[in-house]
């Protein structure tokens, strides 16, 4: 079952679980879109893509709540961009 983390890594913008901006890679590392933008759609902790996080239906957050952890680690974008970009 997937967290659902409350917020982006790099900024910390709040994601709710019903947030429509939220994205992660399949280590659930969780961004919103904008930043997404900003890695260039490259998670920066595995190297994976993005993907729209699913929304968990509210009647069920009694039974599985969501994720009260917060990860926030801003990323140096510049040295990622450069990272990327030296792989390909």
């Amino acid at each position: 079952m997937l967290e659902i983390r409350p917020s982006c890594e790099h900024c910390n913008k709040n994601l709710p679980f019903d947030s429509d901006e939220a994205m992660i890679c399949t280590f659930e590392c969780t961004f919103c879109k904008n930043c997404v933008e900003l890695l260039q759609h490259v998670c920066p902790n595995c190297g994976g893509g993005f993907e729209n996080r699913p929304i968990r239906p509210s009647n069920m957050l009694e039974k599985y709540p969501v994720s009260k952890k917060v990860v926030h680690k801003p990323i140096d974008i510049e040295l990622h961009i450069r990272t990327i970009n030296k792989d390909q």
